[in-house]
């Protein structure tokens, strides 16, 4: 890694979409031949090789030979778990903009008979942390006695 931000280096290695392909094709843990990896990542053999050398170098790969055939896998359990919490970013839903009339009704609102929404929160948590409520169970809290006194 050369760049005064290693993470950038990462970034781009894995970033590449036909580096990204040959990795996500090696995630179950098994090891494959550069031809079939070329196949996954939709390759010419000339062009998986100089991507396949990037991944080695970076630390992503390795790489053992057998017969005329040389093997990848991904380098250890790190990238693997790398790639999966990268999976797990790629495939959450986007921020949603809210509507001024959605964000209000997000801010406070009541469900039914009783108070919700992010204000209703902050004022449950207020009142826990203050110990002027204690919880009961998931859905009851108790009045302490210095709640009972609290105004």
């Amino acid at each position: 890694m050369s760049s005064r931000f290693a993470i950038a280096d990462v970034a781009a290695l894995v970033g590449e979409p036909t580096r990204a392909a040959i990795l996500l094709a090696l995630l179950d843990g098994r090891a494959l031949p550069a031809g079939e990896l070329a196949r996954a990542a939709d390759l010419s053999a000339p062009a998986t090789s100089l991507h396949l050398a990037k991944l080695v170098h970076g630390g992503f790969l390795a790489a053992r030979q057998e017969g005329r055939h040389r093997y990848y896998r991904l380098a250890s359990t790190d990238v693997a778990h790398a790639l999966e919490a990268l999976g797990v970013l790629a495939t959450r839903a986007p921020p949603r903009a809210f509507t001024p009339a959605q964000r209000a009704l997000r801010a406070a609102r009541s469900c039914y008979d009783h108070l919700a929404g992010v204000v209703a929160v902050s004022l449950a948590e207020m009142l826990e942390r203050e110990r002027h409520v204690r919880i009961v169970d998931e859905r009851t809290y108790a009045v302490t006695a210095g709640g009972a006194r609290w105004r």
